[in-house]
């Protein structure tokens, strides 16, 4: 029998969006800051949809500091949506009180107005030169907006996981995401993520 401790500890990310985002890569690397170098337990599930490339994807963390028992997503306490698919399909499973991150580039049509706008894919092209590393610029905003990984940890996981002689640009493209992020009030955010007029 779990404690209320122990439910209340259980902290839950879905990364989704579609295949060929990068987005699973950026969940094992935020599992692994959180698991090998925060020492908390994490558990790390993925699935794709039926075509590998282009379509639905999405990978889990779970993050707990006592033993999972359990190692999938039940109730989101953080979504982050690359696409609009992937927000639409995926928002009914966060907490009433959880965060939904978007990729601004690419999704325009909010079911909420507790939510996080960035522009990902844009900050990746624009600034960084490869939309590539749009999972980056995402993860490390999570990385952030979560509270729950030691951010040079993040960047020391990302350094041991990206191929050789992108690690410069990876590290940007985290770093850019982490400032981005820190411009976010979530204080300000309407305390549900579905409002009494949302839900008549």
């Amino acid at each position: 029998m779990k404690t209320q401790r122990e439910k209340h500890d259980r902290y839950e990310v879905r990364f989704s969006g579609s295949g060929g985002q990068g987005l699973i890569t950026a969940a094992v690397v935020f599992a692994e800051a959180v698991g090998v170098y925060d020492g908390k337990h994490v558990c790390q599930t993925q699935s794709y949809g039926p075509e590998a490339r282009g379509g639905k994807s999405k990978a889990e963390v779970v993050i707990s500091d006592y033993p999972i028992d359990y190692p999938k997503a039940l109730e989101l306490d953080l979504l982050l949506a690359m696409n609009q698919a992937a927000c639409d399909a995926y928002f009914f499973d966060l907490k009433a009180n959880g965060l939904l991150v978007v990729d601004s580039t690419l999704v325009e049509q909010y079911p909420t107005s507790r939510i996080i706008s960035i522009p990902f894919t844009q900050i990746a092209k624009e600034e960084i030169g490869r939309e590539l590393v749009a999972n980056m610029v995402a993860l490390g905003a999570i990385g952030l907006l979560s509270g729950r990984v030691d951010l040079a940890n993040l960047e020391t996981a990302l350094l041991a996981r990206v191929p050789k002689g992108t690690e410069e640009m990876n590290s940007k493209a985290l770093r850019r995401g982490i400032e981005e992020a820190k411009k976010i009030d979530v204080q300000n955010l309407p305390r549900a993520v579905m409002s009494e007029e949302e839900e008549l």
